[in-house]
């Protein structure tokens, strides 16, 4: 990923006393702060690593509680001992939660995978769903993680709103919401739809790498002047 440009002025350690009101979304603030994001974040990318619909499928189901990158010291493994939906489907859960064991909640995620792997072995032929609903219905899987094969993997406009797109959601006033769905909505009004996967993976790498929740690098935003965050920190 591209690294943000370094806004060259002191940070002050305070946080702002703006008002809390939210503003009134302006179409032109929006085009305007994914264009900023679109040059400081050309090409983003789904940074879990896998080769094939089946294997983001998996990864994202580990991701779940766990960041890409503990996920991604675990899967070469993992991919290496099973390599169809059948395979999943037929692993034996103890091997199976000792390879992902350190993704955390591993016995759940291990049922799920059974549980999901059966399901698109049987009901699917062992191919992964192209759509919503067909992939929602399969053990362990919600929206975000539907959101990551459509949009990735097959290309459709989905918008991925895992913890850090809520938080920079929030904190640019995108949304007033917590609730995921909510959120993945309201960015569907803002965002032209060719623009929904692009657009919504721009704001996660940037929250994972710029306005992240303990301590935002607001030197290093390049729509720090667009951010209406009241806890954004004072660039002197």
């Amino acid at each position: 990923m591209k690294r943000s440009h370094t806004v060259s002025r002191e940070i002050r350690r305070t946080r702002t006393s703006a008002s809390t009101r939210k503003r009134p979304i302006a179409k032109s603030r929006v085009r305007k702060i994914f264009e900023q994001l679109g040059n400081a974040i050309p090409d983003p990318e789904v940074e879990l690593t896998s080769s094939n619909p089946l294997e983001l499928l998996i990864a994202t189901i580990l991701s779940a509680q766990c960041t890409d990158e503990r996920v991604n010291t675990v899967t070469p493994a993992l991919f290496a001992r099973y390599h169809t939906a059948l395979e999943y489907a037929e692993a034996e859960p103890r091997e199976l939660e000792a390879l992902i064991r350190s993704t955390g909640f591993y016995k759940s995620k291990a049922k799920n995978i059974i549980a999901c792997a059966s399901l698109i072995a049987t009901r699917f032929h062992g191919r992964i769903p192209d759509n919503m609903e067909d992939l929602t219905g399969l053990p362990g899987v919600g929206r975000k993680t539907a959101n990551v094969v459509l949009g990735s993997y097959f290309g459709q406009p989905a918008i991925v709103v895992d913890t850090h797109v809520k938080r920079v959601a929030n904190r640019l006033q995108l949304t007033e919401s917590d609730d995921p769905t909510t959120i993945e909505y309201d960015l569907q009004n803002v965002l032209p739809k060719a623009q929904w996967t692009i657009g919504a993976q721009r704001l996660l790498l940037h929250g994972r790498y710029v306005c992240q929740a303990r301590v935002p690098k607001c030197e290093h935003c390049v729509i720090y002047t667009m951010c209406a965050w009241d806890g954004k920190f004072v660039i002197a």
